[in-house]
């Protein structure tokens, strides 16, 4: 009879503990999705910031000019006259936004990893080229304009700036959202601010291909486009800031795209509209918002690796002559090639692979 009472509660706990142990991975697996809906729900909201937040405010704000709150938008108007310039000055940088938890699950979604290879003084500027922009610029983004990736820990007393379309801060309230992160116009008063007039370690990165490249990129090509492009070098050399060649592994497959051919209409329209306004558009898909398997505007979950190389010392030249830009862009494409060769199996490319420099 005492052996079956043992017997009893031995096995009472052992159903016990396989209660409980199925309770843990129950929790497990609900953590798991709800960190999977949070991680889409992230990516989603910057996927809209990027396409209509610009269009969709300033029409807000034209609409509520028309009711009886007009006094708000009047008000939010006079502001944006007042602060107009702040943009070419530096921004508004906000560490709290930089650090919404927000930016952490929008990491995890791809993943996204920032590599550091080589220290960075903090006596002197930078200009990071990135390479290649995608459609978005999602690792330029995530790694720069926010804290989620440890940009501020791998590289300790540098202020990073992501250069972006200066049309962009003519947008009410998305000019204010960039800003928060630390994204400043790309042109030449923004960027000369920055380096003459903001101190040292600062670093301004500028996505060196621009809309150009973005209609070439599509999933197992990498291209940049960066043959003709030398203004950041020449930038680079009357200011006398370092250049550090940064190439992101998967940035071109988290978006398919449809590419047209040289001479077709749709690419006439493209460079039309990349002419006149600054940006491309681009006929690209993504994953559906419930399921993998059908097409949408969020992106798919592939991992970027952004890969920050060796800087480039470069010494002060107030008028640099075409030679002087011609030589050092010669040593910045080497110094992207070598770059790539040297990481590009350690990211799931074969060792045939070659970056093509367009």
């Amino acid at each position: 009879c005492k052996c079956n009472f043992i017997y009893f509660i031995s096995l009472s706990l052992g159903t016990g503990s396989n209660i409980l142990s199925a309770l843990q991975d129950l929790l497990w697996l609900l953590k798991s999705k709800v960190e999977k809906q949070l991680q889409i729900i992230s990516v989603l909201q910057w996927v809209l910031t990027f396409l209509i937040m610009g269009i969709a405010c300033t029409l807000i704000l034209m609409y509520i000019l028309c009711t009886d709150c007009w006094a708000i938008a009047a008000l939010y108007l006079a502001w944006l006259v007042f602060d107009w310039n702040t943009p070419k000055k530096g921004g508004r940088r906000s560490q709290w936004v930089r650090n919404w938890a927000i930016w952490r699950y929008f990491r995890d979604y791809f993943p996204i990893r920032l590599v550091k290879t080589h220290n960075l003084l903090t006596t002197r500027n930078y200009i990071f080229g990135y390479h290649p922009h995608g459609i978005m610029g999602l690792g330029a983004f995530c790694n720069f304009s926010t804290e989620a990736t440890g940009v501020s820990q791998k590289f300790p007393g540098i202020r990073p700036y992501l250069a972006t379309l200066a049309g962009n801060f003519r947008m009410p309230i998305l000019r204010d959202y960039l800003m928060f992160g630390g994204i400043c116009p790309v042109n030449r008063d923004s960027i000369d601010y920055i380096l003459s007039k903001n101190g040292s370690g600062n670093a301004i990165i500028i996505v060196v291909g621009g809309a150009a490249e973005s209609l070439n990129c599509t999933p197992g090509k990498n291209s940049v486009t960066l043959k003709n492009r030398k203004g950041f070098v020449k930038l680079a050399l009357r200011h006398g800031a370092d250049l550090v060649p940064v190439y992101s592994f998967g940035e071109n497959e988290v978006y398919k795209q449809v590419i047209f051919e040289e001479g077709s209409w749709g690419r006439w329209v493209q460079k039309k509209f990349q002419k006149h306004i600054g940006f491309a558009p681009c006929i690209f898909h993504g994953r559906g918002l419930f399921s993998s398997n059908t097409w949408g505007l969020l992106p798919y979950s592939k991992p970027i690796t952004t890969v920050v190389g060796e800087p480039i010392t470069i010494p002060k030249i107030d008028n640099p002559s075409q030679k002087d830009v011609d030589f050092y862009h010669s040593i910045y494409v080497d110094s992207l090639i070598k770059l790539f060769d040297k990481y590009k199996s350690k990211f799931g490319l074969p060792e045939t692979e070659i970056l093509e420099v367009n």
